[in-house]
Order: C-alpha cells, then structure tokens, then sequence
C-alpha cells in the first residue's frame, strides 16, 4: 500500500524538533547547532517557523525525502502526525536555497489542525461497513486504521478500511481503500490502488526492436541486466501463475499475436525505453529512483481489456478476443509513470477528484513523451493515448490531449464540476494544459487544440521544456492532494507549482513562465500569480495564512518577500483591517526583498469574537504588494475551528 512505502522511507525526526513546533503561537526554543545538510536546514526552518507548514500542538514530522539541485538549493519532503495519527494530506515539503535560507514551502493544509482524536464510531463497525462499496468478490477486509482525513486541506477523524478482491469483471485485482467519518460512521468516498488504463525482438506495435536479455546455460530470459533486472513473463491467460519466458536463440516473436513472445517483446522493450527516459530526460534511475527494473507480466486474464500498475509491476491483458494485447509504448509509460508519482509524492497524489486527475495526467503526460523518446517509426510520436490498442474496438484512442472533449467524457476546460468526474476524465483539464504549453493553441500538427472562454491563443515552448517543467513541478512541489483550483490554499495547486518550477528551471517572469501562466488561463485555471512587470518587483506571501486566536492572546504568520523582477528592494510592512483592540507587529519592520518578517497579531480582552480579513501590504520603492490574513477572533469558550475547517469538504471522490 501507498503508506507502507512512505514508511518504509521515512526517518523520525528528533524529539527536540518535534518540541519546537508544538504550537504555532508558542516561541521556538533555542535551536541546537547547525547543521548544513539538507535535512538540516529543512529541520532549522520547522524550528523557527513552523506556521510554514501550518504545524500546531501535539504533532510530528518524518522525512520521506530530500532532493539536492545542481546549484545547491535542496527540497525536503515530510510525513505528518497528529497525536499519534497519520494524517493524509498533511505532507509538506520545505525549500531552502543554495545558502540555507528558507525559501517557501509546500503544504496540503490549509489551516492548522484543530480536532478530536476520539473516535464514536468503533474499529469494527468502520470494517464492517467497508465492504458494501466494494464492487466485485471480497476476498479480505483488513482492520480498520483510525487517521486524519486532510486530503481536502482541513481535517476530520476517519477510518481507513482496505477491502481486497476482485473487480466485477474477475480478473481485474483491486485493493479498494474505503474512508468513513470516524464521527458519524458516514461513508466520506474510496479509492484503488490499483491504476488501470481504463536480443532482436519482433514486435507487434514497435516493429523489429533491440531488447537486453540474460543467457542462463544454453537458453535466454527476458531479464534485462542493463536497466535492475527487470523480467517480463507470461501468465498464460489466467491471473495468477506467470512463466519465465525464454529462448533458445535470442531472437523472439514473429510481430503478430500469433506468437505469444510478440507481446513480450512489446513489454520489455516499453519498460526499458521508460527507464531511459526517466533517467536520461529527468536524471531519475529508474521508476523507483533506486536503479531497481520493473517487472511485468503478459497474457493476463482471458479477453482482459485492460492494463495496470499495482505498486510493483505492470500488469498487461490481451484486450477483446485475446487479438489485442494493451503492450503499446505509450500505455507501458502511461502505466509505469503511476510508479513514478507514488514514490516521489509521498502517499502519491490522492486518486480521486482533481488530484487524481492529476495523477493521471501526470501518466499520460509521460507516457505520450516516453512515446515520442523512444522516436519508434512502427509506433510514432503523437497526442493521442492508447491510438496502437483500440480498446474501444473502432479505431479510436482512449484520450485526445489536444482536445480531451473529442473522447465525450473528458473535461478539456476547468469547471466547478471537474472534481466530481472519474479521475480519467479530470484528467483532461492538465493534458490540454499540456499540450498547450508544448505546442500551443489553434490548429497545430497534431489536431486543433480550443480555447476556453476568451482566453488569449497560446504560443508552445516545445516539449523538451514543457516536459521538464511538469517533473520539477512534480518531484519539487506537488503534494498529495495538490489541484487544479484551491480557493482556500491557492499556492497547493499545480498551476501555482509548475510556476515555481518554470522559474526554477527558466528563471522569474521569462518566456517560459509566461506560456505557463497562458497555458492555464487557455484552460479556464486562473491563479493568484502577480502579473509579470518591467522593472524591479516583488512579492509578498504569508504562511500560514488564517489563525484563531482567544481574546488578550497573539497569532503570528510569517511574512516572506521574493524578488520577481529587477534587483532586490527595501520592503516596509503594514497591516489593514484589524478588530478593535488588536495591534499588529512585525519583526523586523521592513526587509529587502527575498527575506522574511514575522507578523504578531495582539489582541485585548476586549476584541469582538468573530472572523476579520486583515491585509498585509508590503511597500517597495516602485510598487506595493499585499496578502491576506484570515484572523479568528473566538467567543465565549474558544477553540472556534479555522476558517472553513468544518465536515462537508471530502477529498474522495464519492461518484
């Protein structure tokens, strides 16, 4: 399951860290020596600010993972609790620059956690409910998991519940993930984590091809030495016994379906050519980072129409009659690419509503540039997913990237509705995004890409940068529940991420960062970005950015300042909006742009109770900037919850 892997590559951090971020209103204790490898840095930034990450009391932290840029500037990633609970959706990374200085980071939450960890709703009624949203034959039912449901950025008490079995069609594994309200006992939504696409080898898609195999004595395996050993074998049209394929020759396949080596070499070839891809375009080795191969297995199932990814291996059916085995180059880097989304992200990005289709995105997005890496003339590059398997049986792909509307069911523009689509289908909101951003908008080689609305047309970077930007967006920033719009925490979307990313790779307001931000606006995503200027600029940004606090106590934020444009300026901080009886200081007053301030917010016994936009402005020699604070003031009692952190907000789909 997702969660093992993000266990098995977590480290606990120190107690004395863990004490440091015990209240975001609380003063951080003395930090203890500094330490300058990346964990370190990160962990200094959790010490001194933890409101960066919406921390609050009776939490902990664990590193899932760290990255190192070439220039020197690192990105941490973090695993949450909750007393003692595991929250999903509370992940977060932490950036520092080349020099150890904090420089953002990137969190799910949208407000710290403010809940009851008691359950009314016992373990086995949770796990005896489970099953009934299963669809197909229940083979196991594990034991509830009480956890912190944050995939919506606000959480609640749930009950996790795996159901295993097998889907409606019999041969299609699934490991159903069933969430309930821990409060109610009512079902919040699911998800499987099994991801479905709904020598010289003769091939049947990819021609005549070259494929690394091991001779062992007198006969060759289909195990590639080159790329971690990975095999591919047949399961003989069942679904739970798979051959070792071999060889007496090294030359396998005649190129038709007649000979079952033909989809082998399909399969293997794939696999391979996605290991090159991720490690020569991405300097990724290999799907799980770790150099390690993939298996996968062939001739699954009997007429299984389908191919999938169960967190290990692909999987891959003969499609209807057994006459169309789904081994094309695009669905193996489609399916594979899954692989790589659950081991960057940690937990992978939430399979259902917006994030799920960006996971799937993210599948076919990489699966289309696996397609056109391998630069195969049987199985040419183009924007059309699954074009080689017609699983619809006239000819047609399962998805148009150019135009995702073209499939009937594909949400080629935004809409408040696109989180309540089948993920394969939200999906289509990234993809158009993409093709966008690569080749533009209007009639282009590969089929008229629309605008949405009055959108201005879109000028394509190319692939090689568009592709580049979307793995930084995805490796760097996108956390577990990251979407497409977020009006609570607009910087947790992947029109915000994938900003940072062109600015990472391209630099502040360039060409790139501009075909971004139009590429989006093309699809109906807006954002909170600043416009690009001319001249020196800035920008203003508070983490967290809401709080409550009882009256005569204080709520502070961090105040961050970048540099967007020109050269580095002196910034003067004030403060608009506040209730009676509340004063706002920060620490320091003005500072040049690129470093932070902490803002205090002090209240009287006397201050109303009640919720109070409060606006930040930061005044620079040529312009001014301004961020928002959402300050609650609580009545009689206290402990009134943050804005919007209230039942109601599901992150999984329920469709």
């Amino acid at each position: 399951m997702k969660r093992s892997i993000a266990a098995a590559s977590a480290a606990l951090l120190t107690s004395g860290l863990l004490a440091a971020v015990a209240s975001t209103a609380q003063a951080a204790p003395p930090s203890p020596a500094a330490d300058p490898s990346p964990v370190g840095r990160a962990n200094q930034v959790l010490r001194t600010n933890p409101g960066a990450v919406q921390a609050t009391a009776g939490e902990s932290y664990a590193v899932y993972s760290s990255k190192v840029d070439s220039n020197g500037a690192a990105h941490v990633r973090y695993t949450r609790t909750y007393q003692g609970l595991r929250v999903y959706g509370g992940d977060f990374v932490v950036h520092t620059a080349a020099n150890g200085s904090y420089a953002g980071t990137s969190v799910g939450l949208a407000a710290p956690l403010t809940l009851s960890t008691t359950a009314k709703v016992t373990k086995g009624q949770a796990a005896k409910a489970a099953p009934a949203h299963f669809s197909g034959k229940v083979t196991a039912v594990g034991e509830a998991e009480l956890f912190v449901d944050a995939s919506s950025g606000y959480g609640r008490l749930a009950w996790e519940t795996v159901v295993e079995g097998w889907a409606p069609d019999g041969q299609t594994p699934s490991r159903l993930h069933v969430i309930s309200d821990a409060t109610t006992g009512a079902y919040i939504g699911s998800y499987d984590e099994i991801h479905a696409v709904a020598g010289t080898g003769n091939s049947i898609y990819s021609g005549t091809v070259t494929i690394d195999t091991t001779q062992s004595g007198t006969t060759y395996q289909m195990i590639d030495p080159v790329r971690g050993n990975g095999s591919t074998c047949d399961m003989n049209n069942g679904t739970t016994t798979c051959t070792t394929i071999t060889d007496a020759d090294n030359t396998w396949g005649n190129g038709t379906n007649s000979n079952r080596q033909s989809a082998a070499v399909d399969a293997h070839y794939g696999a391979a050519v996605t290991f090159d891809y991720f490690k020569n375009v991405h300097s990724r080795n290999g799907i799980f980072g770790d150099g390690r191969g993939v298996p996968s297995r062939v001739h699954y199932g009997n007429n299984y129409v389908n191919a999938f990814w169960d967190g290990s291996r692909m999987t891959y059916g003969d499609g209807a009659s057994n006459a169309k085995p789904l081994v094309a180059i695009d669905v193996a880097g489609h399916e594979m690419s899954h692989g790589v989304t659950e081991n960057v992200v940690s937990g992978g990005l939430t399979y259902s509503g917006e994030s799920g289709g960006l996971n799937e995105a993210t599948s076919d997005i990489f699966g289309t540039m696996v397609e056109f890496y391998a630069n195969n003339t049987s199985d040419a590059g183009d924007y059309k997913i699954g074009e080689k398997i017609d699983i619809n049986g006239n000819g047609s792909p399962l998805r148009y990237m150019y135009d995702p509307t073209l499939d009937t069911r594909s949400h080629g523009c935004w809409s408040s509705t696109t989180k309540n689509v089948d993920v394969h289908y939200s999906s289509g909101v990234a993809n158009h995004f993409f093709f966008n951003l690569a080749e533009g908008t209007g009639n282009t080689q590969w089929g008229t890409s629309p605008i949405c609305g009055s959108a201005p047309g879109v000028t394509g970077i190319g692939r090689s940068k568009a592709e580049k930007i979307w793995f930084r967006a995805l490796d760097a920033y996108f956390t577990s529940n990251t979407s497409y719009v977020n009006t609570s925490n607009p910087a947790n979307t992947a029109r915000a991420y994938t900003l940072r990313a062109a600015t990472d790779l391209y630099g502040t307001c360039g060409t790139e960062y501009k075909a971004v931000q139009a590429a989006w606006t093309a699809v109906n995503v807006a954002g909170s970005d600043s416009p690009c200027s001319v001249g020196d600029d800035f920008s203003v940004s508070l983490s967290p950015t809401a709080g409550s606090v009882d009256p005569g106590n204080s709520v502070s934020t961090t105040v961050a300042t970048a540099t967007t444009g020109g050269t580095a300026q002196t910034v003067n901080f004030t403060a608009s909006g506040l209730p009676t009886g509340a004063t706002a200081t920060f620490t320091p007053s003005s500072v040049t742009s690129g470093a932070s301030s902490t803002l205090t917010i002090g209240t009287s016994a006397s201050t109303p109770a009640g919720t109070y936009s409060i606006t930040v402005t930061g005044t620079g020699t040529a312009v001014t900037r301004t961020s928002t604070y959402t300050l609650t003031v609580n009545g009689p009692g206290g402990g009134c919850p943050a804005p919007g952190q209230k039942l109601g907000n599901p992150g999984f789909e329920t469709g």
